[in-house]
């Protein structure tokens, strides 16, 4: 009933939920924010060129730290694209309305594991194209053979745990702080809000951070 309830509408038969919809609505601010901070560079930025600038240089710095400079350059985009898209979606859940007039997109397990759908793909895709399909496959071999079955079982286990880790955390944050904020709705909504604003950035961090160790470990370069 619950799931029936988040259906807005319906296109081919495939039902559009709550999330969906928020999900493009993050995806449409974000694309726009993208044009209109990049639109027209100048020597000296804006409030919005400033802004992007700021936000790429934190990421570069984030992700450098985790691979080293050059691999960073190389699959920056990717890395930053589900970081802005997590972090945007996790903050959602602090607008008025989120729960009941819209739905967080991370705290839907259809879109963390989409999410983590993608990393999976992202890792084995550049695992390929770095070592090439022999060379790759041949990196499951290590550092001894017969820890094979063990390698392949951690490879399919980790969409999950991708997955599992951003629903869970912040589904259950969700849940956490609408019980707190009716036993006690005079300061302590307040308090969970500011705290929300550090847990949404970690958990799109945790999520951005781990995908990148494994591109690292995928192409050879840990």
């Amino acid at each position: 009933m619950e799931e029936q309830s988040n259906v807005l509408f319906s296109i081919l038969g495939l039902a559009v939920t709550k999330s969906v919809v928020t999900t493009w609505v993050i995806m449409l601010v974000l694309v726009l924010f993208s044009i209109l901070a990049t639109r027209s560079l100048r020597d000296v930025p804006g409030p919005l060129q400033n802004l992007a600038e700021m936000a790429v240089e934190k990421l570069e710095g984030f992700f450098a730290d985790i691979m080293g400079y050059q691999p960073m350059r190389r699959y920056f985009p990717v890395f930053s694209t589900l970081f802005l898209f997590i972090v945007a979606s996790n903050y959602s859940g602090l607008f008025p309305g989120a729960g009941h007039l819209f739905s967080v997109p991370t705290a839907s397990l259809s879109v963390t594991g989409g999410l983590a759908v993608i990393s999976f793909f992202t890792t084995h895709t550049i695992g390929i194209r770095c070592q090439g399909l022999s060379g790759y496959l041949k990196s499951f071999l290590k550092p001894v053979a017969f820890l094979l079955p063990l390698i392949l079982i951690e490879q399919l286990v980790r969409p999950f745990s991708l997955a599992l880790r951003l629903y869970g955390n912040l589904f259950g944050e969700e849940q956490v702080t609408e019980q707190l904020a009716a036993m006690f709705p005079v300061l302590l909504p307040l308090v969970m809000q500011v705290l929300s604003l550090l847990f949404c950035l970690i958990q799109a961090m945790v999520f951005t951070m781990l995908l990148a160790i494994f591109v690292s470990e995928a192409t050879g370069e840990e």
